[in-house]
């Protein structure tokens, strides 16, 4: 187990009250996050999203992604359900850092990709763990879910880490001109499941 489970709080919203659960790398002190709604325990399969952190999208309503735009879906459809889970992993810019990331965006104003840019950076195209996820998962007692994502890496990853993933539940929102080559990057070099001739007509 790489983490250890700290704190929670309740966690009012738009959408609902959540409870906040917080965890902590037990190598590196690093932080992560749980928000949960509704009774997440029995055997009946959990709606579940892993999304990783990211400022510019998340807080600072970027259209140069669509992670806000997911997060608030994200929020929204667990309500929906009445019970729910999203895991905020906190390794930002493809865990660059976002210092890294802003040095991402300056080459990508210059005409490089998303992956091209990491690449120019000396960091791979995606440098997460998701295995971090797979052990929030276990200490929040939930092995069975339902994964709302577009990234067939999760899947893999979580289902290697002993996660049990009955259903992958697209999310493919905010599209828009800003985005476009981002989102096309995405899919033809990161292999995401998205459309993209629809990606093309934005």
């Amino acid at each position: 187990m790489q983490l250890k489970r700290v704190a929670e709080a309740k966690l009012p919203t738009p959408w609902g009250d959540f409870i906040m659960v917080g965890f902590e790398e037990l190598s590196t002190g690093h932080d992560h996050l749980a928000l949960v709604f509704g009774d997440i325990s029995g055997e009946r399969p959990v709606l579940a999203r892993i999304h990783s952190e990211c400022l510019t999208g998340d807080a600072l309503f970027s259209l140069r992604c669509d992670c806000g735009f997911q997060l608030e879906t994200t929020l929204a459809y667990i309500a929906e359900e009445g019970r729910g889970l999203l895991l905020y992993h906190r390794q930002e810019g493809r865990n660059i850092g976002l210092l890294n990331k802003i040095r991402a965006y300056a080459l990508q104003d210059q005409g490089a990709d998303t992956v091209e840019a990491n690449y120019q950076l000396g960091f791979d195209a995606d440098e997460r763990d998701f295995t971090i996820c797979a052990d929030m998962f276990k200490l929040l007692g939930v092995n069975t879910i339902r994964l709302l994502t577009n990234n067939p890496q999760k899947v893999n990853i979580l289902s290697k880490s002993g996660i049990n993933i009955i259903a992958r539940v697209p999310l493919i929102v905010g599209k828009n001109p800003n985005n476009a080559n981002y989102l096309a990057t995405k899919a033809i070099k990161m292999g995401h499941l998205l459309d993209i001739e629809k990606i093309a007509a934005i």
